[in-house]
């Protein structure tokens, strides 16, 4: 028998980079098959911190268990899309759309998927900002895209900066990512940027892509503004789901939205419909979306005073700005903090390392701000998701790790 062919990993994935499960996760679980009990801090997933799932979502998934083991149309099922469309019917100014317009995905995951593929060419390029929900850049690269990182402004609140936006176009231009309430700096857009954005897509003739996944998770009476219903005139796609609002990650429920006048995008969109019924819709999660758009808005006392999601993203932004070389923006939104080092005082040339060896000394798993496409060695993300009191222990030992860290 002649010697097997040696079998290498795709040339396309040598841009991806996916970090937030990466190789101090493989780490952190072999500390774990050691007997150690590892904190992790890397992944917005509310069931492992003791937040419970609606129980009207899980009775409404219960009861539909029995007729959910078949196919269902590739769009996803008729009932949740109508959902997805009365929960918008209620939002000022956002553009009109039947359920034919939603397609329901295994999470948003898969639907950035899809989008990306029927979207690029080899050589396109897509704006995403910086620092970003990498799953955008490693998807824009693995459909043979070139991903275009524009700046957001840690000095400005962590808004995106328009001029680098307008700087980044080039004639293989074809779309620009917006992630609002922004993972991971948990920034909330003004109106006034968003409308710049859109302002900047007009002149340019880009697609619209919005990541509004955590758009209930707001803080301080931050306003989320939906990008579509600035553009009633541009080709909008909006992504939304129930994994975090609704605390039920793993039932892989997430929606799209196609919104704007698509004449000129036909192609485009046979080939989302092409692609939505070659992956099949996923299947019980379908069932999860009525209950949870027509029912009580759990979330809403959650983020509220007194509420502890608000309880703590405030123990996390306090105890972090406590230490010596360390900044925090204050999150409005979302389920995360993105502190900074002061390279003044941690000289940090390799961030991924930092975070392997805060893993090994103290058993807490961050994620390194490199891994979000920021282009400096010098901020974290932190899941704002443990009780306060964990939280504040945390971020405690993350500081004096800090004090007489060296690399």
């Amino acid at each position: 028998m002649p010697p097997l062919r040696s079998l290498d990993q795709s040339s396309k994935l040598k841009d991806v980079l996916y970090e937030i499960r990466g190789k101090a996760g493989v780490a952190a679980a072999q500390l774990e098959s050691e007997g150690h009990t590892i904190l992790k801090l890397h992944t917005g997933n509310p069931a492992a911190f003791g937040f419970e799932a609606p129980y009207q979502i899980v009775r409404d998934m219960i009861e539909a268990i029995p007729k959910a083991h078949g196919y269902s149309e590739s769009r996803g099922i008729l009932s949740a899309r109508r959902a997805v469309v009365t929960r918008y019917e209620t939002i000022p100014d956002f553009p009109r759309f039947d359920p034919n317009d939603v397609y329901l995905g295994n999470g948003v995951s898969e639907l950035i998927t899809m989008v990306m593929q029927a979207l690029l060419d080899e050589g396109d390029e897509v704006l995403i900002p910086a620092p970003d929900y990498p799953l955008w850049t490693a998807m824009t690269s693995l459909s043979d895209g070139t991903p275009m990182h524009y700046r957001c402004d840690p000095d400005n609140g962590w808004q995106p900066d328009l001029e680098d936006i307008e700087s980044k176009i080039t004639e293989r231009t074809k779309a620009i990512v917006v992630i609002n309430p922004n993972n991971p700096t948990g920034a909330v857009y003004s109106r006034e940027v968003l409308e710049g954005i859109v302002d900047i897509a007009r002149r340019h003739s880009l697609l619209l892509l919005a990541d509004e996944i955590y758009d209930r998770i707001l803080f301080d009476g931050a306003e989320h503004i939906p990008l579509a219903s600035l553009a009633p005139d541009l080709l909008c796609l909006t992504f939304n789901g129930l994994s975090k609002t609704y605390r039920v990650a793993g039932y892989r429920s997430g929606w799209l939205v196609v919104t704007g006048p698509r004449q000129h995008a036909e192609g485009f969109i046979e080939g989302i419909n092409l692609l939505a019924s070659t992956r099949l819709c996923p299947g019980p999660g379908q069932y999860a979306v009525q209950a949870a758009l027509g029912g009580v808005q759990s979330i809403d006392a959650l983020i509220a005073p007194g509420g502890r999601l608000l309880e703590q993203r405030n123990t996390a932004v306090e105890t972090l700005n406590t230490i010596s070389g360390v900044s925090c923006v204050t999150p409005r939104g979302a389920l995360y903090a993105f502190p900074r080092l002061d390279p003044n005082v941690y000289e940090i040339h390799d961030d991924a390392k930092l975070i392997y060896d805060l893993l090994v000394q103290e058993h807490i798993l961050l994620v390194q701000g490199t891994g979000f496409n920021w282009p400096t060695p010098d901020h974290l993300r932190i899941v704002t998701l443990p009780e306060a009191r964990v939280l504040r222990e945390a971020i405690e030992r993350l500081g004096n790790f800090l004090s007489s860290y060296k690399q």
